[in-house]
């Protein structure tokens, strides 16, 4: 531990005594690095594992200053294997941010945003399938796939690779059906796969009305970004999850809201990243068909 102070020392001694501009863009990028990771972090579960982290590098700390050499020698070890267990413990939540890195909606943004050109279209048939489904009593499970690809999730099921509309959600959770029991993954428009398996939840803060489907639709909410819908086969219900959390009692207006919510920023953030090119190319086109229209 000393050692590693007396490094960290020097470092910061070159670093503000000798400043470089290697070193100014050596520290904004650490920050870039700290602050995406403390985002992620208060989003998953992790943040209660890193309390116990911080308690257990104080705790070997305060024993070299007392000088108990057992109980220091003995956190030392853990503390030196800590790579090993963070990426024990924290290997979804790891997974799940290299996953973001590596989105292909960065890598080509032009395809994500013809996907969502018919939002509202989109919108209405889920509230009209979410609703029938409700009143009729019919359980269903949908997870709209955000930033987090769920690769792994979508293998589980059967590709569909459908368009979102009202009877397409029907018919897959309609009772007695080959597809019926799983989750749908939607991606922008298009119904990716059913019958998928999720992954159930293991907080002790469901309540116990609550059934395998929403532990399972809080389950997936935890290691990604995806919102899912849940309808109780029970009573009708309409659920949200997102994040680890769940929401109840959706309605019309809510469900609506919540969706555009979604779609829109995902439309937003898929424009902020298209190339200019790209929105050349859209506008000359969009110009085109003006032009033509007049002649017409």
């Amino acid at each position: 531990m000393s050692a590693i102070g007396e490094q960290f020392s020097a470092v910061l001694w070159n670093i503000f005594n000798r400043p470089r501009l290697v070193d100014l863009i050596d520290i904004l990028l650490l920050t870039f690095v700290i602050y995406y990771a403390l985002v992620h972090i208060r989003k998953t579960r992790m943040s209660q594992t890193l309390k116990g982290v911080v308690i257990l590098i104080a705790a070997t700390w305060l024993s070299d200053v007392i000088g108990m050499r057992t109980i220091h020698a003995l956190l030392s070890w853990a503390i030196n294997a800590g790579p090993v267990l963070i990426i024990v413990l924290f290997q979804p939540e790891i997974r799940r941010v290299l996953e973001e890195l590596g989105t292909s909606t960065v890598l080509d943004p032009s395809m994500r945003m013809q996907q969502l050109s018919n939002t509202d279209l989109v919108i209405d048939e889920m509230i009209l399938a979410l609703e029938h489904m409700s009143r009729r009593r019919v359980g269903a499970l949908i997870v709209i796939e955000n930033k987090t690809r769920l690769n792994d999730v979508i293998a589980t099921g059967t590709p569909v690779d459908g368009k979102v509309s009202q009877p397409l959600l029907e018919n897959i959770f309609e009772p007695n059906t080959p597809l019926h029991d799983g989750a749908v993954i939607i991606r922008a428009d298009r119904v990716v796969a059913a019958a998928c398996l999720l992954r159930l939840s293991d907080t002790t803060g469901v309540g116990r009305d609550l059934g395998t489907r929403h532990r399972a639709g809080l389950g997936v909410t935890e290691v990604s970004d995806a919102t899912v819908f849940i309808v109780s086969e029970e009573t009708g219900i309409i659920s949200m999850a997102r994040g680890g959390q769940l929401v109840r009692h959706l309605d019309d207006s809510s469900l609506r809201q919540i969706l555009h919510g979604l779609y829109d920023k995902e439309e937003k953030d898929v424009r902020l990243t298209m190339p200019r090119i790209h929105l050349k190319q859209r506008r000359r086109g969009a110009h085109d068909e003006q032009q033509t229209d007049k002649k017409a």
